[in-house]
């Protein structure tokens, strides 16, 4: 899957490349065990065959996909001045989420799962 994964960061045009790289990088960091694959479409962190988080892009922005329905919810105050919807937390195709914000998405996500 790890070619799959490098062929969709490949596709991107800049800057979303590059937006979406940092994201995958702090990623990379906040989840060091996780898997790198690809899921609904998007390059998926999971740890323990669990999706944490997703990252992709559109023609207009790039995203963050928590893997759940309610996690947008639960840190909607964290994420105003970003458009969010149940699924996914949509970013200017070049500016990544900053660290903190992935931080907790990832963590609320680890929560969410070991409940």
């Amino acid at each position: 899957m790890t070619d799959d994964v490098e062929a969709y960061f490949a596709s991107a045009p800049d800057p979303h490349r590059t937006t979406l790289l940092a994201m995958r990088a702090t990623l990379r960091e906040l989840l060091p065990d996780a898997v790198e694959t690809i899921a609904y479409g998007v390059p998926t962190f999971k740890v323990g065959g669990k999706g944490v988080a997703g990252i992709g892009f559109t023609a207009g922005h790039c995203q963050y996909l928590p893997m759940s329905g309610d996690v947008t919810t639960t840190l909607a105050d964290q994420l105003t001045g970003y458009a969010t919807s149940k699924g996914a937390v949509r970013v200017p195709p070049d500016a990544p989420l900053p660290r903190e914000i992935l931080a907790a998405l990832v963590e609320a996500r680890l929560a969410e799962i070991a409940a």
